[in-house]
């Protein structure tokens, strides 16, 4: 490979929303997440209700449902 087309690649610390951190490879310098193993229902077994911003207001809005 050559060494001047291809970005650096770094180790970083990803913080999510719920406050969780971990280290992973990224060529960005910090990560933000919103969702991550430790708040993700699929993995806690818990549902936890997201805020859609009004997506099924806006689909009955639109359609008169």
């Amino acid at each position: 490979m050559k060494p001047s087309i291809h970005p650096k690649y770094n180790i970083v610390t990803a913080t999510c929303v719920c406050g969780n951190t971990f280290e992973t490879g990224s060529i960005k310098s910090a990560v933000k997440v919103e969702i991550c193993s430790n708040c993700h229902p699929f993995y806690t077994g818990k549902q936890k209700l997201i805020d859609a911003g009004g997506r099924v207001d806006k689909f009955k809005k639109k359609y008169g449902i």
